[in-house]
């Protein structure tokens, strides 16, 4: 059952404008009708599909592809050229057909929804909300993600901060699908305050903290053995809202045909006080949540953009 529940409006919800029926995203609305349609496709045919397209993609988008391959070979030198290429081609093949789920997100009915999920360990949710515990949800950028925010916010009072994207249709379309279930999303132009806020009185925060967001707003950290940019704000986070960090992380299970939505141990010991050690802690605990399904994190992402004074981009 949801804990929580806030009269709020959230003002950062995008609406409808009627400008989105403007010639100039008709063909956008075409492709949406279209994707609409496949979503009601049995869900074996649509992963046969997604999985085919990812490997269309591995092979044309060379550009991402070897930023994936060097990602993985940075964090896994134990292993050979073609295992890691094996590993590039196998994250395409999870990235494009979690992409082909969105569709079951933005649409089908919370019963279908249910369907496609098992989550593990949510009694420790239930526990810590009994012992009147604020909570932040610890995830990262993966192929679950999205059935992340879903399998939580159907159980769950949820919030959390938003970027938004830059074509506005296509950013309404992705907040309703996250917002249809509750969950409340802030821009980052809006801050943390109203996130903490959120937090102390009741609904569960959902975190992520695995991007590069440049030098200012980070501090150097072991990321599988690699020194990574990492944001420095979950352990000052954690203090304001005075919560306890639970690790959550969702991994696409092929032969059930499902997402398993897992919860980890809490952190223990968090925050210290030292938020270059805080880092480092919540990087191990994102590298414990990779290790649950590797190739469905987003290794397409420029993990390393940043580098410490002096070294040159790996990317090169």
């Amino acid at each position: 059952m949801k804990s929580f529940k806030s009269s709020r409006q959230n003002q950062s919800m995008p609406v409808f404008e009627l400008s989105f029926l403007h010639p100039r995203f008709w063909l956008i609305w075409f492709g949406l009708m279209l994707f609409f349609l496949f979503s009601l496709l049995p869900l074996s045919l649509i992963n046969t599909v997604g999985e085919k397209l990812g490997e269309y993609a591995a092979r044309k988008n060379k550009k991402r592809f070897n930023i994936a391959k060097v990602n993985l070979s940075l964090c896994f030198p134990e292993k050979t050229e073609a295992e890691i290429e094996a590993m590039v081609l196998e994250h395409f093949r999870t990235y494009i057909r979690s992409l082909m789920h969105y569709g079951l997100l933005w649409w089908a009915p919370e019963s279908r929804l249910n369907k496609y999920i098992d989550v593990e360990g949510f009694e420790k949710i239930d526990q810590l909300l009994e012992q009147k515990k604020n909570i932040i949800l610890l995830t990262c950028h993966s192929a679950g993600l999205e059935f992340t925010g879903i399998a939580l916010s159907m159980r769950h009072a949820c919030s959390g901060p938003y970027k938004p994207m830059r074509n506005k249709l296509i950013n309404w379309l992705v907040a309703q699908g996250r917002g249809r279930l509750g969950t409340i999303t802030y821009t980052r132009e809006e801050g943390f305050r109203p996130l903490i806020r959120d937090t102390r009185k009741g609904r569960l925060l959902i975190y992520l903290a695995d991007e590069d967001l440049g030098s200012d707003v980070s501090v150097f950290a072991p990321f599988f053995g690699v020194q990574k940019a990492t944001i420095s704000v979950l352990g000052r986070l954690a203090k304001s809202c005075d919560a306890v960090v639970l690790p959550c992380i969702g991994c696409y299970d092929k032969e059930r045909s499902k997402y398993v939505v897992k919860l980890l141990p809490q952190m223990e010991n968090f925050p210290c006080g030292n938020e270059v050690d805080d880092a480092a802690t919540m990087n191990k605990v994102v590298e414990e949540m990779i290790c649950q399904c590797k190739t469905q994190y987003f290794w397409n992402l420029r993990l390393f953009q940043t580098r410490p004074e002096g070294e040159a981009s790996v990317y090169e």
